[in-house]
Order: structure tokens, then C-alpha cells, then sequence
């Protein structure tokens, strides 16, 4: 059931958001050099590795980590960069992902290939078995600014109370967040 509601929704949310994916398609390509898109090996369920693609936000060359590890992560933006990450325009590409079935649109984040210490705890915690989602539990209760075990143990909650609702909630609480821009520090 959740797979055809991901289908679903997705599918509506391409058709709907087609032109804004457009415009920011254009802005990316007038406003730097480099792809449109950025491309990064991801964790999904059961911690198979897949591509995931986001608008770029960030400069050519710049070091495939997580953010926070960035010595100066706004010296690495693009000139919309900033504007993208605030207002999540950049994960409009994840679309692709949800009708794949690689993700869904609500579960834990997706951590990249070389975060072993999210991907040892998640693993520990039986969070692993989750696809990862466009948003989750963890992003509307903190986003960027909770540390990893904090995020952790919000993923395992999720795990366990997982439902249709929830799904919902969470799904109303990132729509919320997202026009306030909360929890957002990169």
C-alpha cells in the first residue's frame, strides 16, 4: 500500500511541479558551470547503494561529504546554492527516485555511501530495513541540527510506528517546515 500511495503522489507531484523543476533547471544552468544535476551514491534499504540525484547546490569540486563536514559550507555554494537548500527546491529531483522505488517519500534520509557512522547505527538499530524517504520523523524534528545518534533514535521510532497516518503527519509537518524554512543551517 505505501509503495502505491509513493506512486501515486509522485507521479501527481511530477506532473504538478513540472514547470517549477523547469525554472530551476534554467536558473542552475545560467547561473554556474558544471551539470544540473548532482548525483550522489546514497544508503537505501537493507544499505544497498543507489544514485540519487539533487539540483546543484555546491560548486565543482566540492568534496563528496556530508555538509556539516565542510570547513566553510557557504564558500562551496553556488550562486542560488543557499536559495535551493532553503527552500528544498534542490530535492525535487528525488521524484525520480520515489517512482523507481528506490525511495519513498517519508522514511529516514538517505545517508551517503561514506557516512559509516549513521550507516553503523541505523544498521545497529534495525532502522536498515526502512527504504529512505524525501522527508522523515527526524527532518521535521530537527533536520540539520540534530547529531546522529538524536536522529537515529528518531528513525527507530518511525520504525516502529509506522502507519498510513504517520505518513501523513510527517508528510504535513515537512510541508509546514519547509514554507517556514526550520531546521534548515546549510
Amino acid at each position: 500500500m505505501k509503495r502505491l500511495f509513493d506512486f501515486v503522489v509522485a507521479s501527481c507531484a511530477t506532473v504538478i511541479l513540472l514547470l517549477p523543476i523547469a525554472i530551476v533547471t534554467l536558473a542552475v544552468r545560467l547561473t554556474s558551470p558544471g551539470p544540473v544535476l548532482y548525483w550522489s551514491d546514497r544508503v537505501g534499504r537493507n544499505n544497498s547503494i543507489f544514485r540519487m540525484p539533487k539540483f546543484r547546490s555546491m560548486r565543482g569540486g566540492t568534496p563528496a561529504v556530508a555538509t556539516h563536514l565542510l570547513s566553510d559550507p557557504k564558500a562551496h555554494l553556488t550562486p542560488i546554492g543557499n536559495f535551493l537548500r532553503k527552500s528544498s527546491l534542490d530535492e525535487l529531483p528525488q521524484i525520480w527516485n520515489i517512482l523507481k522505488g528506490d525511495m519513498s517519500l517519508v522514511g529516514p534520509r538517505p545517508a551517503l555511501f561514506n557516512q559509516d557512522d549513521l550507516i553503523e547505527l541505523r544498521t545497529r538499530e534495525g532502522v536498515h530495513v526502512l527504504p529512505p524517504g524525501l522527508t522523515g520523523w527526524a527532518q521535521v524534528n530537527g533536520r540539520d541540527e540534530l547529531p546522529i545518534p538524536a536522529k537515529v533514535k528518531l528513525d527507530r521510532e518511525y520504525l516502529e510506528c509506522q502507519s498510513f497516518w504517520f505518513d501523513i503527519r510527517i508528510l504535513w509537518m515537512t510541508f509546514v517546515k519547509v514554507l517556514r524554512r526550520d531546521g534548515i543551517t546549510h
